[in-house]
């Protein structure tokens, strides 16, 4: 029986010191990766079984045992794995694991977290350290004859090995927890941490209080056989549902899915869904899962998941993903970028499908998938010529088009849309009794979207319904001379009324003789004012980027000519002034909410009118 003692012949001074304090900003990895030590190990073994050079034991069953002890201090990780030889044990745990923790730490330990690698995995059995004062393994080969063997060692160069009393195949790894780690002997936050990284875990994991004798744990914490695993064609919806509100919490039923199933040219599974989103801040908000053979990886790594996915809800699986490299050298893998793209492509297959086979529900979901959609158009070129015919629009009309649709209608490549309902109320209104037709634009990703959809689009512009009155609103039923007396006579009027001596003033005859003013607001002034408040900067948008505001003067209305004719009246020019403030208010009302002291002004003039009403 072997019975020895030894060091671990190290370069590097002090490495355990450096595992415990700096290897993982998230130290419950140390259980991640003994567990998947343990799942390897129990592979192995069948690996070997299944090519006839071992032999199972009598109803054989995979499983892998956590135990805690509270009292004693101790975590122990068993499973029914492949097992060491004493021999194996020196190979893989004083030279092979060591040399992978020494090579680890010399390339990563002066790396910021950006640059650290990207799964973790690679450092193994030595991560046991970061949250150990101690470290015991009793293992027992599957070979026939072989001798069980117990390795020890407290967190230095030094370690021991003797005989070990284990009678059956497999690994105990069983850590004395530091005292400055002994949250992790809280059974409640273990199951957490088994549930974050193992939730899908091939093998069964079963989790024990030692202190608790009633209550031993009789069922797996984890399940072995994921949906992403099953054939689509065997899924049904319900399904579907369930695994979404099971992963992530979530009530609320998801729109739709993607499921991921391949095996060419690399291995990926998994199930992309599309939540309903409550209101539009959550759009950036989703969480793409990564999983390497079934463990948990990370959540939204973007060197393998594009970003504009990051919106979306999801599992992936990929064990062909290079995992123990740095995240600078995903960034450029072409191997990844392969998967990313694939990704890509899967979404927007899905999106072409759904809208010429179920139309009716596209355009149902539209209202939640539209930002996740634009967004993926402005940051995919691929993605966006994919999808960008399939690209559609709620119009004020209730019906959903796409451009090209929009267009036919509107000759002169001028899409007008609409960004507040309730504000531009009244002009929408206009457009609906001149029979034309606007989209509705109001999320906050559409300032930027309509920028882009006109760099892709030279010919085409995007105009709010209150940028300017379209023709075919204007009646031209005033002659040239009464247009021009009439401009001269309101404006000189209205510039009066509200001391705004830049304010520009429009005479038209609109067909709506119902309307009598209306704002306008060039499209250039009002965007460079949105982006001034979207980037902030400190700049007064106000100044750098005054209101290009023009007030248009319905001269069809009954209100407007009678403000033009009382001017001339005797005695009756303070009601023209006082009338035409009233209606310019009223126009700004429609437009946008009045400034604190034009509001007070509005209030008691208003009064003064019901006062001479009665």
């Amino acid at each position: 029986m072997i019975n020895e003692k030894g060091n671990i012949s190290i370069q590097t001074e002090n490495i355990f010191p450096i595992i415990k304090k700096w290897l993982y900003s998230e130290k419950d990895i140390f259980m991640r990766e003994l567990v998947s030590n343990a799942a390897d190990a129990i592979s192995k073994l069948r690996k070997l079984a299944d090519i006839g050079e071992a032999e199972l034991p009598e109803g054989y069953k995979p499983r892998i045992d956590v135990a805690v002890n509270k009292k004693e201090g101790t975590i122990a990780i068993t499973d029914n794995g492949i097992g060491m030889t004493d021999e194996e044990v020196k190979k893989y745990i004083n030279q092979i694991a060591f040399s992978g923790a020494k090579d680890f730490i010399e390339k990563y330990k002066d790396k910021t977290d950006d640059q650290q690698i990207i799964g973790h995995f690679g450092l193994g059995f030595y991560s046991s350290f970061m949250v150990s004062s101690r470290v015991r393994i009793d293992t027992l080969s599957y070979q026939k004859g072989a001798a069980a063997v117990q390795w020890e060692s407290s967190g230095d160069t030094e370690y021991s090995m003797a005989g070990s009393d284990k009678k059956d195949i497999g690994t105990t790894v069983t850590l004395f927890i530091a005292d400055d780690c002994k949250e992790f002997l809280d059974v409640w936050k273990l199951r957490e941490i088994l549930k974050k990284y193992f939730a899908f875990l091939q093998y069964e994991i079963y989790l024990t209080d030692e202190n608790d004798k009633d209550k031993k744990e009789d069922k797996p914490i984890n399940n072995t056989s994921p949906l992403w695993l099953k054939n689509p064609k065997d899924c049904t919806d319900e399904e579907y549902r369930k695994f979404y509100h099971e992963v992530f919490q979530d009530f609320n039923d998801p729109l739709f899915w993607i499921h991921i199933n391949m095996d060419y040219p690399f291995n990926m599974k998994g199930i992309i869904y599309f939540p309903k989103l409550r209101f539009e801040f959550e759009t950036m908000e989703g969480k793409i899962k990564l999983f390497y053979n079934q463990v948990f990886v990370a959540d939204n790594i973007k060197e393998v998941i594009p970003e504009f996915m990051l919106m979306l809800k999801g599992c992936l699986d990929c064990p062909d993903l290079p995992l123990n490299v740095s995240r600078s050298f995903l960034q450029n893998e072409g191997y990844v970028e392969k998967i990313s793209n694939h990704i890509t492509k899967k979404i927007a297959d899905k999106l072409q499908l759904l809208y010429k086979k179920d139309k009716e529900n596209y355009e149902k979901y539209w209202d939640d998938i539209n930002p996740f959609v634009k967004y993926g158009c402005m940051k995919e070129p691929k993605f966006f010529e994919k999808i960008k015919n399939i690209i559609i629009f709620k119009t004020i009309n209730g019906k959903y088009v796409t451009l090209d649709e929009y267009l036919e209608n509107s000759p002169d490549k001028k899409v007008y849309y609409v960004n507040d309902e309730k504000q531009q109320a009244q002009y929408i209104r206009m457009f609906k009794e001149n029979s034309m037709d606007a989209v509705i634009l109001n999320t906050l990703i559409d300032t930027h979207f309509i920028s882009f959809m006109e760099m892709q689009n030279k010919d085409i512009r995007f105009l709010r319904v209150d940028a300017d009155i379209v023709d075919s609103m204007k009646d031209k039923a005033n002659t040239e001379e009464e247009s021009k007396n009439l401009q001269e006579k309101l404006e000189k009027i209205i510039k009066e009324a509200t001391g705004a001596d830049k304010l520009k003033v429009r005479v038209e005859g609109l067909k709506n003789e119902s309307t009598p003013a209306v704002i306008l607001l060039s499209e250039e002034s009002r965007r460079f004012r949105d982006m001034s408040r979207t980037f902030g900067s400190g700049i007064n948008a106000a100044e750098l980027f005054p209101a290009e505001e023009t007030l248009i003067l319905n001269s069809n209305n009954k209100i407007i000519r009678r403000i033009a004719e009382l001017y001339d009246e005797e005695n009756r020019k303070e009601d023209a002034v006082f009338a035409a403030s009233h209606v310019y208010d009223l126009a700004l009302l429609n437009h946008r909410q009045l400034e604190p002291e034009a509001m007070a002004r509005f209030i008691e003039r208003s009064n003064q009118l019901l006062t001479r009403l009665l």
